[in-house]
């Protein structure tokens, strides 16, 4: 059994330098927005309650257009079997969600090293370039074109735009069936309304909007990987979404979800003061949680 433990750990520590960008997929809403001004916002990553990694995440927005950075390492206990990893996404927001038309990504692990080239043209995928490729299995689920068709990569799915009226924490911008493809996997990720919260923390002061997740695979996923029950029968999974003055979009400051070996927590430790004005909080606020 410590055997068997210490394995899942390792194989979960290996993925988590990138595991904020796979999270944030599920974080695509509706509506058009026009942005303007950079953001910048560093995060911490735990496990089980222990600080294995951290990440940071820079945009830069011109009119429509967006290009989004993301780099994480291990640390701690993560360091342990080392790793680390960097993913770049950019595109336009226009309709219902983020069109992109380039994502990259990059994984350095001690068991080796992977990367990532898409091209996206009007939310079709037209290219991928995965180095290694992805290793065939019996119970891989096939992937065809027409699931790379109306998706979006999981750095775009960061940016969350809200509609031109109505609140930034309205319930409704919860309610999403969001079409995830990886590059590997086709995915979605539905999302429900779970309350709306205030908190004060990292340099943030003001509402989140707290959405319940359910993940549901579509293909590239392993049909009888333990994993993949699990993952698909998850009901301990949620993002807490901020809202960003001026740009009409909401962001990512806090994402749970349980796996098999503990919860993961990817939680905003800065909130940079370089981007757009933060959306002043109410009298009242909550206390803060840690992440658990």
């Amino acid at each position: 059994m410590g055997r068997a433990l210490n394995s899942g750990w390792r194989r979960a520590l290996a993925r988590a330098p990138l595991v904020a960008a796979e999270a944030s997929a599920w974080l695509g809403l509706s509506a058009s927005a026009t942005l303007a001004a950079p953001l910048n916002v560093d995060y911490g990553l735990w496990l089980s309650g222990l600080r294995i990694g951290s990440g940071e995440l820079s945009g830069s927005f011109e009119g429509t257009q967006y290009r989004l950075e993301l780099k994480g390492r291990l640390s701690g206990l993560g360091a342990l079997v080392g790793g680390d990893g960097s993913a770049t996404a950019a595109g336009s927001v226009t309709s219902a969600r983020p069109t992109p038309a380039a994502f990259t990504a990059r994984v350095r692990t001690s068991a080796g090293e992977r990367s990532l080239r898409m091209g996206v043209a009007g939310g079709n995928v037209v290219a991928v370039l995965v180095e290694p490729p992805i290793e065939e299995k019996a119970d891989r689920v096939p992937v065809s074109e027409v699931h790379k068709r109306a998706v979006i990569d999981p750095l775009s799915a960061m940016i969350a735009p809200v509609p031109a009226r109505g609140g930034l924490t309205d319930p409704a911008n919860c309610n999403r069936s969001v079409p995830v493809f990886d590059g590997g996997t086709r995915f979605d990720v539905v999302l429900s309304y779970g309350g709306t919260r205030l908190i004060e923390k990292a340099g943030y002061s003001g509402p989140v909007l707290v959405c319940n997740v359910r993940y549901v695979p579509i293909a590239g996923h392993r049909l009888h990987r333990p994993a993949t029950k699990f993952m698909q029968e998850n009901r301990d999974m949620s993002v807490w979404l901020a809202p960003v003055e001026g740009a009409r979009v909401l962001v990512p400051f806090r994402i749970s979800i349980r796996t098999m070996i503990g919860t993961s927590v990817v939680e905003a430790t800065r909130w940079g003061y370089d981007g757009p004005r933060i959306v002043p909080t109410s009298g009242q606020r909550l206390r803060n949680s840690r992440p658990q």
